[in-house]
């Protein structure tokens, strides 16, 4: 489960084995877990889901995402084609 990025106390990584599914990022800081879906053509992200989130958390997260939004892809890219 590799760890892309440790920014202001949130947790960035991938699971190893979710090669099959879209490009996406979990997240994880304290009790908070999440995970969001990158959509890399409208450069968009989605949330899958967010448990013990607040409304201020949500916004931190997404806005730490966007900021790395290349980072993240270029991570998932080399990560899986890498152990495919």
């Amino acid at each position: 489960m590799p760890t892309i990025l440790y920014i202001y106390g949130w947790r960035l990584f991938f699971y190893s084995n979710e090669i099959n599914e879209p490009i996406h990022i979990h997240v994880q800081k304290g009790d908070m877990q999440g995970k969001f879906w990158l959509m890399i053509d409208e450069i968009e992200i989605i949330e899958a889901f967010c448990y013990n989130f607040t409304p201020a958390s949500k916004r931190e997260i997404k806005k730490i995402i966007y900021k790395n939004f290349d980072i993240i892809v270029d991570a998932w890219f080399n990560h899986f084609i890498k152990n495919k």
